[in-house]
């Protein structure tokens, strides 16, 4: 890339890392919160969208893509079918799509792309699903639905800073998976359990 490319590719990454901090915590903050956490002047910001619905929607597409690669990697898996399963779950979690979800469902119009992305995304789910039972590593009256309100229920784990977020979830995380597999699985949890302080510092206003 020549240096003016590489700069605005830059800022564009800073854009879409300050929308999705900014958004995921308040879906009415305006555009102009994204610039200024982004670092980046309005007009810079809006040369590359046009509007807050157009960053939304790239937010949102992003964020499917990341899913379905996700999910498809797990699809290649030819290995220990619970351990293609539980890959997935895990990268599901690391990749924290479903916070957008939880946050921004319902909050702007999704385009045609979106759409096909969204249905592209719910077939290998499917499938992933549907293979991780047909192996018997999966509890089959657990459903595609259970799992996304699953993933859910931990992407609202928030916690202390991103990497105690992060711990905690795959420390929940894997505290379902033992309720998912068959033959219920029982292994040592990872990271550290949720302390008191942790709980009520939620409560602090500086918090």
């Amino acid at each position: 890339m020549s240096g003016r490319k590489a700069q605005a590719a830059r800022n564009d990454e800073l854009i879409l890392q300050a929308a999705r901090a900014v958004f995921t915590a308040d879906p009415g903050a305006p555009i102009a919160a994204v610039a200024e956490r982004a670092g980046v002047g309005i007009s810079a910001l809006y040369r590359r969208y046009p509007s807050k619905e157009a960053l939304l929607q790239k937010l949102c597409g992003d964020g499917l893509k990341l899913y379905i690669e996700v999910t498809e990697r797990a699809l290649a898996d030819d290995g220990d079918p619970w351990e293609a399963f539980a890959g997935y779950l895990r990268g599901i979690v690391d990749a924290d799509t479903n916070s957008l979800t939880i946050k921004l469902a319902g909050t702007f119009q999704p385009t045609e792309e979106l759409y096909h992305d969204a249905a592209r995304s719910a077939v290998v789910a499917t499938e992933v699903h549907r293979r991780a039972v047909e192996a018997g590593v999966l509890r089959p009256d657990v459903t595609v639905s259970d799992i996304a309100l699953l993933f859910e229920q931990i992407a609202s784990i928030k916690l202390g800073g991103e990497e105690r977020a992060s711990e905690l979830r795959h420390r929940f995380l894997a505290l379902a998976m033992d309720g998912l597999r068959v033959p219920p699985a029982h292994r040592g949890l990872p990271g550290p359990p949720t302390t008191d302080e942790e709980l009520s510092a939620r409560w602090s206003p500086s918090a």
